[in-house]
């Protein structure tokens, strides 16, 4: 069998004495769309930090390919967080800067290549987000959706082969989500990369989901893991299929 691209194995999350989840374990295959999802505060934001560095699990490990990113020393993460390209809620794009500039900034921290080069690819990445020609416009210029297509661009700016998006729906209309939607799946088939997606929005959770996670936030674990096109109907777990149907119940009752 092929190496999972992610392997989480019995992560616990504290902070101090609060435990947010405990023994967290999946893997993730290769260019697929993973998603984590769960009620408002169950810790899936929390877990994605954990995933990528930006915290320390209180014990458990991930690994990427087979190999250890918790246990790798500083210049080991720096060089396998080369593959990573976040996406997180904001966009976090400097609004003082131009799309062009946000998109370039990493290829000019990271890479060896001139100015020429980077323009380059930075018209290409924005390309494929749809913003072609948008690159001298400032975020506060855009729509909320243009924006996170730009965070996006800038996300893939290092050729990255694991995208991590969190909550990437937030805050948009239908629509501009659902555009979303298309545009991570268009970007995960054309560039084989490996998504995970933070989301409790259930358009997104059907639309984009191979495979994915619900943590509990009153058990502070996983309760379900599976497509959720099958556990919205097979879950042996009650919570999890209220969580999964709540679309068709408030259609029901509205």
């Amino acid at each position: 069998m092929a190496v999972p691209r992610i392997s989480v194995r019995a992560v616990t999350m504290r902070f101090g004495d609060y435990l947010v989840q405990r023994d967290i374990g999946f893997d993730v295959a290769a260019g697929s769309v993973f998603v984590i999802m769960g009620d408002s505060g169950c810790g899936k934001s929390t877990l994605l930090r954990h995933m990528v560095g930006l915290l320390e699990p209180a014990s458990g490990e991930v690994l990427y390919d087979g190999e250890s990113f918790t246990h790798a020393d500083e210049d080991r993460r720096a060089t396998m967080r080369r593959r990573f390209g976040l996406l997180f809620q904001s966009g976090a794009l400097w609004s003082s800067m131009t799309l062009a500039e946000n998109v370039a900034l990493p290829l000019a921290q990271y890479t060896p290549l001139g100015r020429a080069e980077i323009a380059e690819l930075v018209e290409l990445k924005l390309a494929l987000v749809g913003l072609k020609g948008f690159g001298e416009y400032y975020p506060s210029e855009l729509s909320g959706g243009m924006r996170k297509r730009a965070g996006l661009a800038r996300a893939m700016a290092l050729d990255p082969d694991i995208l991590f998006f969190d909550e990437p729906s937030a805050g948009l209309d239908p629509l501009s989500s659902r555009r979303l939607d298309d545009l991570i799946l268009e970007l995960r088939d054309s560039l084989g990369a490996t998504v995970v997606v933070v989301t409790h929005e259930l358009a997104s959770i059907f639309a984009i989901a191979d495979d994915s996670i619900f943590l509990d936030s009153e058990a502070r674990t996983a309760t379900a893991r599976g497509d959720p096109k099958r556990l919205v109907q097979e879950c042996p777990v009650p919570k999890v299929r209220d969580f999964l149907a709540r679309g068709e119940t408030a259609s029901a009752t509205g």
